[in-house]
């Protein structure tokens, strides 16, 4: 039996797309004495937090942050702006846009489900698995609903289980063409501090996000950014909510506290990471999770595997899905390079389960990180017997050293 605290020797290679590799800077900071979520401290730390995070999500509206993971931020935006019965479009593009819709469907919302209707070789079972929202079918929805029946439309920006990351600008402008009210909610979950996203400039009512992806924190810490339509929104929703309520959150937030016992540590945490981000700029952390995304796709071209995202134009800067031969057990090979390696990639979810693995680059990484992980894969599909086209790790190291990181300004 393997002991608690018996762990090979070395850093554990975390690349599964979130949690992402925590920095030592944030674990630091959330190792630093408790303090006293009612004090004046705290409601300057509160305070710093809410404006930081506005900056992160692009927009001048409220955020509110809860002490849960992403799924709960699911709930609060549905509970706050909707009602018993409420019909929702919600859009297939993998297994987070399948959960949340069943969520959806537990809190009895009446929901209905689109998704692309072609087929795949790769994937026949889950074809809309490896492509983006396709915003004309949303359009084409809203426009057959004369009576606005449709309340809201809800879609992923990056879907975590398969590395698409869809196109948030043109559902907007595909509900606007149409002339609809339904408010627009994104999860961006894995999205928020990887790829680019702006809520307000986009016409976004709901942002959900989490703080073990982008944000470079354990899970604990979720959001919701909301605009002016959904507040309004909120004023008639009927569906019970308590903990999850807007208003009395975005009141106690004025002065920097919440109405319950916020989880003071991560917010420490949270608080480092902004500075972090902030302080490298958002362009320049858009960049570089971009730059590692192309190091690792030309890994997994060389090898000749399918990358999961079947359209080069919404590959995912956050993971990279790769599916494995047929005959070839993605979890039994995530399984031998985890004992070999001391390497966790993530699992096929969903319908794809067993089809395919997730390499996340994220988080606290770097080039030589990445260079390990692809090593690793590449040893492991070896000694699973899975024939490769080509070196994946010559390919990736080639890619970085020809690519080689902007370098930030020094101030002054």
């Amino acid at each position: 039996m393997l002991k608690l605290d018996s762990h090979p020797t070395g850093r554990h290679f975390l690349q599964i797309p979130g949690p992402s590799p925590v920095p030592d800077r944030i674990l630091r900071a959330i190792s630093l004495p408790t303090i006293d979520h009612r004090g004046p401290e705290f409601g300057a730390l509160g305070l710093k937090i809410l404006s930081g995070i506005q900056e992160i999500f692009k927009t001048t509206y409220p955020v509110i942050i809860y002490p849960a993971s992403g799924t709960g931020a699911w709930e609060a935006a549905l509970t706050n702006t909707l009602s018993p019965g409420d019909h929702i479009v919600m859009y297939e593009t993998g297994h987070f846009a399948s959960l949340w819709a069943k969520m959806a469907t537990r809190l009895g919302l009446s929901t209905e489900f689109l998704s692309w209707t072609g087929t795949d070789a790769e994937l026949p079972d889950a074809p809309s698995w490896r492509r983006g929202v396709q915003a004309d079918l949303i359009e084409a929805r809203l426009r057959r609903d004369s009576e606005h029946r449709i309340k809201a439309v809800c879609v992923v920006h990056n879907e975590t289980s398969t590395g698409v990351t869809s196109d948030i600008p043109a559902v907007r402008q595909a509900i606007d063409n149409a002339a609809h009210p339904a408010l627009l909610m994104v999860d961006s979950i894995s999205g928020l501090a990887c790829a680019d996203y702006r809520h307000q400039e986009w016409g976004v009512d709901v942002t959900i996000s989490g703080s073990q992806k982008g944000l470079m924190l354990p899970p604990g810490i979720s959001f919701n950014a909301v605009s002016p339509r959904a507040l309004e929104a909120m004023k008639s929703a009927k569906l019970p909510r308590a903990f999850w309520a807007w208003d009395e959150i975005i009141e106690m937030n004025k002065g920097g506290y919440w109405p319950y016992t916020p989880n003071t540590n991560l917010l420490y945490g949270l608080s480092e990471a902004l500075e972090m981000i902030l302080a490298e700029g958002l362009p320049q952390v858009f960049a570089r999770h971009q730059r590692w995304a192309a190091g690792v796709r030309a890994a997994v071209t060389a090898w000749g595997l399918p990358i999961q995202c079947a359209d080069p134009a919404l590959y995912s800067p956050v993971l990279t899905g790769v599916i494995t031969p047929v005959g070839v057990d993605a979890d039994a090979l995530r399984r031998l390079i985890h004992q070999r390696f001391d390497l966790s990639l993530g699992t096929g979810l969903g319908k794809v389960k067993g089809r395919m693995f997730r390499i996340g680059h994220l988080g606290d990484s770097n080039d030589l990180t990445l260079l390990a992980t692809v090593a690793g894969v590449e040893m492991g599909l070896k000694l699973a017997g899975v024939k490769l086209a080509g070196s994946g790790i010559q390919a990736a190291m080639d890619y970085f050293s020809s690519h080689p990181a902007e370098v930030p300004k020094a101030a002054g």
